[in-house]
């Protein structure tokens, strides 16, 4: 996409004819014009004429001027006096709209978060519904008003105020330095977007740069991306087989590397991107499909729902699907430890080839595939196939040996992320290759062999493989999800380590640009949320699936929330994270994210001030039970490392106090807990 689609200084915009203007902007319009476009510039550019003639300081004009990470374009920048004034038109509109005023505002934010030479600028943003009443409109200085980061509370005008609006900004700032223009406009655009977003822009033929943050030592997600396509090319060329172990922090893009890797491979050779994460597939799924009618509306085109959602789900596709598929090609009964293809239950041009016609699977949270006991004991159950000898993750690398060319597979592992019971880790996947694939190519980064993976096992699992490839581009190391806190990850870590020390130090380094508070009170918990929260940016409650006793505020666990509309929906449906209402827990939030979160903790994860340690609880019938086995402790210390993380742009802690009259939810169960993060420095509310 340009950059652009018009751009000229004041001067000579006021010498340029409205038709040469239009003639500009239409040779760059990417769509046919249609005739409603058309008369919305004309208007914009008599509009702007008027506004610039009048205005009597030398500034520089920009239509059309892309957002990548939102994958779209603000009608009107304007560079004046050193502030950055964005500029939205509705033209023929009698009124101002939510929507359009958290249009207006989220270009405004991106601009101040993602864009260089904006960083430091003042930016207004503009709203012009060129019919509304003037009474509606905000000409009065006293009635403007900016955050913190200079970032101006949307103004509203109509075709008439838009020049007064601006002189009385002007009046009211300060001097700013001049901005030159040549270099806004190709300053770097360092974007963080939301998985759900960049899944969009991705999908809409964006390129990862133009979403992705880069870091100077090329380590990041665009390298990683070319590595695994790279090594693809490879395994086609030469007729191998190969596996990629990619590591990464927690928000580091992993996801993103994998949708990227399917979305290009879908142009030639076909690739799927699978997960078990059900609700990641479901709102991806849902929000790719929304963006392709909306596309193909754009475009003149006619794109049913259904039809977007299917197109959609050729390269995003829940795991289980991929799995049953496999499974139903199975000779049955299992006899021993081998399974085979039944040659009656595909076709006899497919016997010779008769895995899935993907060649690339990417197979995202590779760390929570079942173990052979639990996948065995779940077919057996649920499908009537009894004796299963594999691990999931066996079975996965056997469906993809089935293509008699060559294939790859992606992994993509999370560390310390195994929040269910019977996900084995990567170290079952190297051992099925050790045991059963010896021929396979293992590209693994040089972070696999650190303890959160296979309990530190890699190396050992390893030593003895001549097929091992370290490739440090494999990890990614710099969180892409809290763009405001790239060290998030590591204050997570050190809290649930009990490092107070490291993790109050840590946290004085991310509080000015990632705040993180402590309360009591479930509903200054919500007020906070919404004080914060700006244009389009979402906020949510997220609980342990483990809080059984937050019920007296109002939180129930055993209610699962919609999560499509929770992650997608606007504040005005009572389903959505925006409502404040329904909750999110560590299975329905695993692998995507909100701008802002409330963690209410509950009492089933306690800190234990006399041994320095964590406590860990199930709630039963009445009462907290002590879990005792080491494997659910640990999916619950994960647990609480996916909520702690989910948050790009900060985050409010609830700890309630109790109650002395009610002897589940105790004040001893809770008290300690709020103490241990007081000590680590975190702001009260």
């Amino acid at each position: 996409m340009q950059k652009f689609y018009y751009t000229d200084s004041f001067v000579h915009f006021l010498t340029q004819d409205a038709e040469s203007i239009l003639g500009n902007l239409s040779g760059q319009n990417e769509f046919d014009l249609s005739l409603e476009q058309r008369d919305a510039w004309c208007q914009e550019i008599t509009i702007m004429k008027q506004v610039v003639k009048e205005i009597g300081h030398e500034g520089h004009l920009v239509f059309e001027y892309t957002i990548p990470r939102l994958g779209k374009r603000v009608d009107v920048v304007m560079l004046l006096k050193g502030i950055v004034f964005t500029i939205e038109f509705k033209v023929g509109a009698k009124e101002f709209l939510a929507n359009d005023k958290e249009q207006v505002w989220d270009y405004a934010l991106d601009l101040k978060n993602f864009h260089e030479e904006s960083r430091d600028r003042v930016i207004v943003p503009i709203l012009v519904a060129t019919e509304a009443p003037g009474k509606d409109c905000q000409t009065e200085p006293g009635l403007f008003s900016y955050y913190d980061d200079q970032v101006y509370y949307p103004l509203f005008s109509n075709a008439e105020t838009l020049l007064p609006i601006l002189r009385n900004v002007l009046l009211s700032e300060p001097s700013h330095a001049p901005i030159d223009a040549h270099e806004w406009l190709f300053s770097r655009y360092n974007p963080t977007p939301t998985i759900i977003q960049a899944a969009s822009a991705l999908y809409m033929n964006h390129s990862v740069e133009d979403i992705t943050k880069h870091e100077a030592d090329k380590a990041g997600i665009d390298t990683c991306t070319e590595l695994i396509l790279n090594i693809i090319r490879k395994s086609k060329e030469q007729h191998q087989k190969s596996i990629c172990f990619v590591t990464g922090v927690p928000g580091a893009g992993k996801t993103l590397v994998g949708l990227n890797v399917a979305i290009q491979q879908e142009q030639g050779d076909l690739a799927v991107y699978l997960s078990g994460n059900g609700p990641l597939v479901k709102v991806l799924t849902e929000a790719l499909a929304r963006d392709k009618v909306q596309k193909e509306k754009a475009a003149g085109r006619r794109c049913t729902k259904t039809e977007a959602e299917r197109q959609v789900s050729r390269f995003i596709q829940i795991i289980h699907r991929y799995r049953d598929n496999m499974l139903a090609k199975l000779k049955v009964p299992i006899i021993g430890s081998t399974i085979e293809i039944d040659p009656e239950k595909v076709s006899k041009a497919a016997h010779s080839n008769a895995a899935e016609v993907e060649n690339v699977a990417i197979f995202d949270e590779a760390q929570r595939m079942w173990d052979m006991r639990h996948l065995s004991a779940w077919l057996s159950r649920k499908k009537g196939l009894a004796n299963f000898p594999m691990s999931e993750g066996e079975f996965l690398i056997w469906s993809l040996d089935q293509h008699k060319d060559w294939a790859t597979i992606v992994c993509l592992v999370g560390g310390g992320q195994e929040i269910n019971s019977g996900e084995g880790g990567i170290g079952l996947w190297i051992q099925a290759l050790n045991e059963a694939f010896p021929d396979w190519q293992i590209y693994i980064s040089d972070k696999l062999t650190d303890k959160e993976y296979a309990e530190g096992n890699v190396a050992s699992l390893l030593a003895y493989n001549a097929n091992v490839h370290l490739e440090k581009n494999l990890h990614l190391a710099v969180s892409q999800r809290s763009f405001r806190a790239e060290t998030l990850s590591l204050w997570v870590h050190q809290l649930l380590d009990l490092e107070v020390n490291a993790a109050r130090s840590t946290y004085e380094e991310i509080r000015e640009r990632y705040p993180i508070v402590l309360t009591r009170d479930l509903s200054k918990a919500k007020a906070w949320l919404r004080s914060h929260a700006r244009g389009s940016e979402r906020y949510g409650m997220l609980v342990s699936s483990k809080a059984f006793r937050l019920k007296p505020l109002a939180i129930d666990i055993r209610t699962q929330a919609d999560i499509v509309p929770w992650f997608l929906n606007p504040i005005t449906d009572i389903r959505s994270s925006l409502f404040l209402e329904d909750i999110a827990t560590e299975f329905d939030i695993q692998g995507l994210e909100l701008d802002w979160t409330c963690l209410v903790w509950d009492g089933d994860f306690r800190y234990d001030p006399a041994h320095h340690c964590w406590q860990h609880f199930n709630f039963r019938s009445d009462r907290w039970q002590n879990i005792n086995i080491a494997e659910g402790r640990a999916y619950q210390l994960n647990a609480y490392r996916v909520l702690l993380t989910r948050a790009r742009q900060g985050m409010v802690i609830c700890i309630p106090e109790g109650n002395p009259d009610d002897a589940t939810r105790l004040p001893e169960f809770y008290d300690p807990t709020y103490e241990y993060f007081k000590q680590l420095e975190i702001d009260e509310i």
